[in-house]
């Protein structure tokens, strides 16, 4: 492993500590990678590359406490500990098993491994993490005479192995919890819509909260809680813990100072920058409840009303629509109306204002009866969507 690599020193914590340069890969929904490119470019991390599911980089520790806490469309930061070829369980094990891990875990710690596979010799996930786990444990052993335990809920370290091609990449899960828990959103109601993604379409439609923005199918509030954390300068990683923060090498100082500077730059929202409005109490209970919990109480407004009633205010803004994508036998039949309405209700209400409308129904869209000025691809899960833009004149 080359010394570029090493990363987090034991010891006793010290005023001056070494601050290795190193590997990185912010894993994102996919179509969102450009998008993350950018965020990270922004927050000065060097090295920026984006690929299919996720962006590599090079930082510092600074850069990766930074990376976590205010990137909003990464779902998990990893640091690259080793890479090597791996076609055979003794491969991988040889392979894990160089990693000088008693540098890295106590035996009082605990430990996760999580793996994923593409076109390698080796198929079956479980036995990669357990092969992997036997290795780091035997290691540790060896150097401090006993051994951490497995916790799969809530470990210490969370271990990532990705083996692609008869090629395994060993990293340091870095974010602990996906990037998405964000803190704020304590129930999730049927068809949630991840945090990460609706950060993504909300970057894509361009808005920069100089102008009002409006859901009028909120649900439980994700399109608006994410546009007002954009919009206010609120980082996202605000009101939640990272797995960084249990590591041997953990600089509370670094990370203290990287919160104060956050909570300094936060602003308060303008009265009727954001509003979201559904016509299921239940949601918009739960909504004003997640925008209450993200900080944005009495700044953040729902309203209950159907879809043919939203009125937007002003003569410019935009609107995000998430509907229903008809996924289950016999929805389309119901959903085609609905997504008339949606047309009907953007020609009708919306002039002046720009349209977003996210699907995984490219037939239900037709629908709409008009025509995308542009089109972004994103995936929510397995389901891949489209962004439709409409100018409304």
């Amino acid at each position: 492993m080359s010394e570029k690599n090493h990363i987090l020193r034991p010891g006793p914590r010290q005023a001056q500590r070494p601050d290795p340069k190193m590997t990185c890969f912010a894993a994102v929904p996919r179509g969102a990678e450009e998008i993350a490119a950018h965020e990270l470019e922004q927050l000065g991390v060097g090295d920026v590359a984006a690929g299919r599911g996720g962006v590599s980089f090079t930082c510092n520790r600074e850069g990766l406490y930074r990376a976590n806490l205010w990137l909003r469309t990464a779902s998990r930061v990893l640091v690259q500990l080793a890479l090597f070829p791996c076609s055979s369980p003794e491969e991988l094990y040889a392979g894990v098993h160089a990693i000088p891990w008693q540098e890295l875990i106590t035996p009082a710690m605990t430990l996760a491994v999580d793996c994923s596979l593409r076109d390698s010799a080796l198929t079956h996930s479980g036995f990669v993490a357990l092969k992997t786990k036997d290795a780091v444990v035997d290691r540790i052993r060896e150097a401090c005479g006993s051994r951490p335990s497995v916790d799969t809920a809530a470990p210490d370290v969370r271990i990532n192995v990705h083996l692609s091609k008869n090629v395994c990449t060993v990293s340091l899960d870095s974010s602990g919890d996906a990037l998405d828990r964000r803190g704020y959103r304590l129930e999730r109601n049927e068809a949630p819509m991840r945090e990460t993604l609706a950060a993504a379409v909300v970057a894509l439609t361009g808005w920069d909260g100089s102008i009002p923005l409006a859901d009028p199918m909120c649900g439980s509030g994700t399109i608006p809680v994410e546009a007002a954390l954009l919009a206010a300068h609120v980082p996202p990683g605000l009101k939640r813990s990272f797995g960084f923060e249990r590591w041997q090498d953990f600089d509370e100082r670094v990370w203290k100072r990287l919160l104060r500077e956050a909570e300094g730059g936060m602003q308060r929202l303008p009265l009727g920058l954001i509003t979201g409005y559904d016509r299921d109490s239940r949601a918009l209970a739960l909504a004003a409840r997640n925008a209450a919990l993200a900080g944005f109480e009495g700044q953040v407004h729902f309203f209950h009303a159907a879809l043919e009633e939203f009125q937007p205010e002003g003569d410019k803004g935009v609107v995000i629509i998430n509907p229903p994508y008809g996924k289950r036998l016999g929805d389309e039949d119901e959903l085609r109306e609905l997504y008339c309405q949606i047309g009907d209700v953007l020609k009708k209400r919306c002039r002046g204002w720009t349209g977003f409308i996210l699907t995984g129904n490219l037939e239900l869209a037709k629908y709409i009866g008009l025509k995308a000025s542009r089109r972004y691809v994103l995936f929510n899960g397995p389901i891949e969507c489209r962004l439709l833009k409409y100018e409304m004149y």
